[in-house]
């Protein structure tokens, strides 16, 4: 048999070639691509959705008000991003910017409560988990206050609690209507009974609002759980709820531990507390400045 004659390296890049190996005959020919003309891509550029894992540039995330496109999956957002897609124009007058939390009690976990207010401090760049603002919506003038996830897993502390009682005792002064929207794991631990405290403080306070004729809405997203449910996120005159947004005191799981039984489809959720009574009306994040202005507007005109 006559030998079968090998080709050549050249041939069988070329052969090749379609078959992922054409970096050969570039690298032969000299043909590369210099490291200073390489498009790379800056991190955070992408977003990749929580719920059905879809990718898509984060400025188009971002203008569709962090909703995902594919799902309507509503990511977690602060107060930041709920002022500036609420207040017409993004324009408002921050109430009580300055206020921080102390530690009378010399908490200590793994780190000392001062550190750890620090440290949330300089990542999130909040002073604390809430911020209020005054501003219009819709052309009607309101105050909002809106918590922060971000800031201690937005955890009730006596700082939430005093600016939202300011923040009611600003309302009562100037007669506008009260909204707050909620996004909290509960009462703060660092700061023990006096978190509790503010649970008794704010209720109080809506109390007053209600005396003085004003509306109070309550936005609830996602979580919204612990003292601050058991507080003023359940006490509006109305309760506006985003999609799927987790709601209720205790968490789901821990719910099922006690009572031992499997729990209903879509528990705590928004849609399973509107269909049950505890919320007043889903509304979808694009939607909420004129379900607001619309809403404030039937309760006080």
């Amino acid at each position: 048999m006559a030998d079968q004659k090998q080709p050549s390296a050249d041939q069988e890049a070329e052969s090749q070639d379609g078959n992922g190996l054409g970096w050969f005959r570039r690298m032969k020919e000299g043909i590369t691509t210099k490291t200073a003309e390489k498009k790379e891509i800056p991190e955070g550029n992408w977003y990749k959705c929580h719920s059905c894992k879809t990718v898509i540039a984060s400025q188009e995330h971002e203008q569709n008000l962090w909703v995902c496109p594919n799902c309507d999956h509503h990511e977690r957002i602060g107060s930041v991003q709920y002022f500036s897609l609420l207040f017409d124009g993004g324009k408002f007058r921050e109430l009580q910017a300055k206020m921080t939390s102390a530690n009378p009690l010399e908490f200590k976990d793994t780190k000392d409560y001062e550190d750890r207010l620090k440290s949330s401090m300089a990542k999130t760049g909040l002073k604390d988990a809430i911020r209020t603002g005054v501003g219009e919506v819709g052309g009607r003038q309101m105050v909002i206050s809106s918590m922060d996830f971000s800031f201690i897993g937005g955890s009730m502390g006596s700082v939430v609690g005093e600016k939202i009682a300011r923040a009611i005792d600003y309302a009562i002064k100037n007669g506008l209507p009260y909204v707050c929207v909620t996004k909290s794991g509960g009462a703060r631990m660092m700061e023990a009974g006096l978190s509790l405290m503010q649970m008794a403080k704010t209720s109080a306070r809506l109390s007053l609002l209600s005396k003085a004729g004003l509306p109070y809405i309550c936005i609830l997203t996602d979580p919204t759980t612990g003292g601050v449910t058991a507080s003023y996120a359940m006490l509006g005159d109305l309760h506006i709820a985003e999609p799927n947004a987790l709601i209720g005191f205790a968490g789901p799981r821990v719910v099922k531990e006690t009572i031992g039984k499997d729990l209903p489809t879509g528990f705590q959720k928004s849609e399973f507390l509107l269909e049950h009574g505890f919320v007043d009306r889903i509304v979808h994040r694009k939607d909420l400045r004129s379900e607001l202005s619309s809403l404030i507007g039937m309760l006080t005109d």
